[in-house]
């Protein structure tokens, strides 16, 4: 059984590379996207096991936008993501609509065995949840 794809959406090259590294250094499959027009349809063809989305990226509301087509799409409505975002306060003021969503929320900087947790209780919940 194949390892399982994580996506990680981005505009910082920097984050996305260290990224990468870490989450191939765990043993992940991995792929990234710096353009926020680019990442429903890489996701919809990639079918990633779990998706680390930066909420503010490129242009204010790209991330929102990102995350309701995966929400409304039937194909990725269940696909667990991790909401990041450097900007805590949005991220706190928007944590009940994005519970609601059934993402997990991840405040930059980050500890890396926080987010390698995260990783594995998102994975878990989707191998148990019924399908």
């Amino acid at each position: 059984m194949p390892q399982p794809l994580i996506a990680v959406m981005n505009d910082d090259t920097d984050f996305l590379s260290l990224m990468h590294e870490l989450l191939t250094g765990e043993g992940y499959r991995c792929f990234i996207c710096k353009e926020s027009d680019r990442v429903y349809a890489l996701v919809k063809e990639k079918r990633p096991n779990l998706v680390i989305l930066d909420i503010r990226m490129g242009a204010p509301e790209a991330g929102w936008t990102i995350l309701e087509l995966l929400r409304l799409d039937p194909t990725t409505a269940r696909m667990p993501v991790i909401v990041c975002s450097a900007d805590t306060i949005f991220l706190r003021a928007k944590e009940e609509s994005l519970r609601a969503l059934h993402c997990d929320i991840l405040e930059k900087p980050f500890d890396l065995d926080a987010l390698l947790l995260k990783i594995v209780l998102a994975l878990e919940t989707l191998d148990t949840s019924p399908a």
